[in-house]
């Protein structure tokens, strides 16, 4: 059965990340693709120059919409933008029993540009982290969460990733492509046991919407895998996504990544 895995994302008209990324990470992984969108942005593989929020309670419609005639086997939560949004986005879902709820806590774009309003990191840590099957935070966001400096070593990300479990979510993915190294190594944590997934890192500039990406990927594949192997799978992918970044020819600054690397091949290539 092909799941159907709905985003909960802001709009990039670029199509690098957002749900514009999450669309075609689900569709290059077998899994077909809805969205609800929270926010609107003017930007480009250069930065973004604004955006729009979403009214909360037009959200949540879109939310209910999709729950009262469609099945859904997991939920991607990127930008929310807003304390408003992420309550309304929380309310629908835990009135919908939503499951295989993957977060993705967006604050900041690849641009450095801030995504999130100050007053929504606390409804996105209370309301919508404790929700997740599985947080997926990298080091700055991590620092965020908790509020203290980003890890700066393997070692610091082994004790945040711990901390970071103890804001409620059933599982946490650390990345650690902020640190240096010829490897880019995540953790792992389900409150046990904390397994290390290492790929190697890539010398490109290609990474705009690399967190959308992955954390799609793993929701497009949790109805079908446990934890660690939708991980490790969605991993590989992203790794396998931005080796062939350079095939593409997308904007002046941070290009996308090739979402569909495996597809677009020899004659097949458009």
């Amino acid at each position: 059965m092909i799941a159907n895995v709905l985003s909960i994302a802001g709009s990039d008209p670029s199509g690098g990340a957002g749900i514009q990324a999450d669309l075609k990470a689900f569709s290059a992984l077998g899994a077909y693709g809805m969205a609800v969108i929270t926010a609107l942005t003017a930007q480009n593989t250069q930065g973004v120059r604004s955006f729009q929020v979403v009214e909360p309670t037009f959200v949540a419609e879109q939310i209910d919409a999709i729950f009262a005639d469609v099945r859904v086997d997991a939920v991607k939560i990127g930008m929310v933008a807003t304390a408003e949004i992420a309550a309304a986005v929380a309310d629908r879902l835990r009135h919908h029993a939503g499951r295989n709820v993957v977060v993705d806590p967006v604050m900041v774009a690849k641009s450095g540009h801030h995504l999130l309003r100050e007053d929504a990191v606390a409804a996105l840590r209370d309301t919508l982290v404790p929700m997740a099957r599985v947080i997926t935070p990298n080091l700055p966001e991590a620092g965020v969460l908790l509020g203290a400096d980003a890890p700066a070593t393997l070692a610091e990300m082994r004790h945040a990733v711990r901390e970071l479990h103890r804001l409620g979510s059933e599982w946490v993915l650390l990345k650690g492509g902020h640190l240096a190294g010829v490897h880019s190594t995540d953790l792992l944590f389900d409150g046990k046991e904390v397994t290390e997934l290492r790929a190697p890192r890539i010398d490109t500039r290609n990474t705009h919407g690399t967190g959308c990406t992955l954390s799609s990927a793993i929701a497009a594949l949790l109805p079908r895998f446990e934890m660690v192997e939708a991980v490790s799978r969605a991993k590989a992918y992203l790794t396998g996504a931005i080796m062939a970044s350079d095939q593409l020819t997308v904007g002046s600054g941070h290009g996308p990544v090739h979402h569909f690397h495996a597809f677009w091949t020899g004659d097949a290539a458009p």
